[in-house]
């Protein structure tokens, strides 16, 4: 028997982390399709989605190929002046090709990830942030590679088998994306948005025929396109600390480091950078004393030389998605 679930603006019950797990594998999975693998009526399954999605505690947003778009990303760091953060983050958060903004612990950082050809990132890098006297310093570090992104994590809800169960199959192309036009554009701009819009909803609002639209998703997903990511507060999933961690490590030892840290569980976020630090790690803690035994029981025995912490105070907007604040 269902029982409701605790208040969205606090941490989410079980089955509410069920079903966020549950997009996380598939983004797009039929309430059905969930209910069936988590054991619970279709009925619960709908009034739950419903409920978290409505309300914005939870968004599921269709993602670019991060693995494409890390080619020339910029990691950007901004220093402001104390009490302009606000503005410069939804400055940034305005723009289309920055889909990741944090502000950071302290009330003076503003971190972003900035995804744009070399003019836009030009304009941005050289003249809108330079020319805002809130702006004290800004440093950018290029990705070199990425060893894990946002959408790849999980939040420890799902036992391996019913992930297993929920995970669609594997793009059935060639591995080459198939050529867009201005439709497929707009189907992915709407998926960008919500990325569980149905099909008759799609068709609706591009004013196009239902069955079009199947078959391009067809298409599109075939071509590994509808990759989805789910926006969550984390704390809601009772985490409290969210940290950027720029780490020195041995040349050598580069790649296996990256590998390692792109499995462990916390992280949400891997990705060599140019810069004085050599790789970058988003993680997940419950606590400060769990930051404090990842740095020591995690990437101590990694042979990680330096590490830098940057904490999260506030995420404003991931994977294109503004997050619903919750009470501080």
């Amino acid at each position: 028997m269902d029982t409701e679930a605790t208040d969205p603006a606090t941490v989410l019950d079980a089955l509410d982390r069920q079903l966020v797990h549950a997009l996380q594998v598939d983004g797009r999975a039929e309430p059905g399709r969930i209910a069936g693998v988590l054991g619970v009526s279709a009925r619960t399954v709908t009034r739950r989605l419903g409920r978290l999605l409505g309300t914005g505690a939870v968004t599921v947003v269709r993602m670019p190929d991060a693995r494409a778009a890390a080619l020339g990303a910029l990691l950007l760091r901004v220093r402001v002046l104390r009490g302009r953060v606000d503005a410069i983050a939804l400055a940034l958060a305005a723009q289309e090709a920055v889909p990741f903004v944090d502000v950071m612990l302290g009330g003076q950082e503003v971190s972003a990830v900035v995804l744009a050809d070399a003019t836009a990132r030009d304009r941005l890098l050289h003249g809108r942030l330079p020319a805002t006297d809130a702006v004290l310093e800004s440093t950018a570090h290029a990705v070199l590679h990425l060893f894990a992104d946002a959408s790849a994590w999980r939040c420890g809800a799902l036992t391996a088998d019913q992930e297993a169960a929920l995970a669609p199959p594997p793009p059935a192309g060639s591995g080459a994306p198939p050529a867009l036009d201005a439709l497929d554009h707009r189907l992915l701009d709407a998926l960008g948005v919500d990325a569980r819009r149905s099909h008759a909803a799609l068709a609706a609002a591009l004013a196009v025929p239902e069955s079009t639209v199947r078959r391009r998703l067809l298409r599109l997903d075939a071509g590994g396109l509808l990759r989805t990511h789910v926006s969550v507060d984390p704390r809601l999933l009772g985490v409290t600390v969210d940290a950027n961690l720029w780490l020195d490590v041995e040349p050598g030892r580069l790649a296996a480091t990256g590998e390692a840290l792109a499995r462990h569980p916390q992280v949400h976020g891997v990705l060599a950078t140019s810069g004085p630090s050599n790789l970058m790690a988003a993680v997940f803690c419950p606590d400060h004393a769990a930051l404090y035994r990842f740095q020591t029981e995690v990437l101590g025995p990694l042979g990680v030389r330096r590490v830098e912490t940057a904490i999260v105070a506030r995420a404003v907007k991931r994977a294109g998605a503004r997050l619903r604040q919750l009470p501080g």
